[in-house]
């Protein structure tokens, strides 16, 4: 396989889905340990991408996951709760998104009849 041209290799880091990550620099950049990774893991919240040796690696989106439900956690909530709330959190925005991407059209457009 032939290398990444450099400015390729920069695209890939700027996507916040790349898992660019290792297990330990993710928990670092968390302020977690590699153990609450997993169990987030476990719990489903985030599937980090194993890299060819088994390695597990995390993209910056994952890393939001995981520092907003350490913020949970840290503030009392078990993590199977803070787990279900992140998610929670996720699909709202998800959904407050799409809605605001389905009323756009709707706003700058009138009817031909009225």
């Amino acid at each position: 396989m032939p290398p990444e041209s450099p400015s390729h290799a920069t695209d890939r880091l700027d996507d916040d889905d790349y898992p660019a990550y290792t297990m330990g620099r993710a928990a670092e950049m968390i302020g977690a340990t590699p153990g609450f990774l997993r169990a987030i893991g476990e719990a489903r919240l985030i599937t980090p991408l194993r890299s060819e040796g088994g390695h597990r690696r995390y993209s910056r989106y994952q890393l939001r996951i995981a520092a907003r439900a350490r913020e949970l956690v840290d503030g009392g909530t078990p993590i199977d709760a803070a787990c279900r709330i992140v998610i929670l959190e996720d699909q709202l925005e998800e959904a407050l998104r799409l809605n605001e991407a389905l009323r756009r059209p709707a706003a700058g457009g009138g009817r031909a009849d009225s």
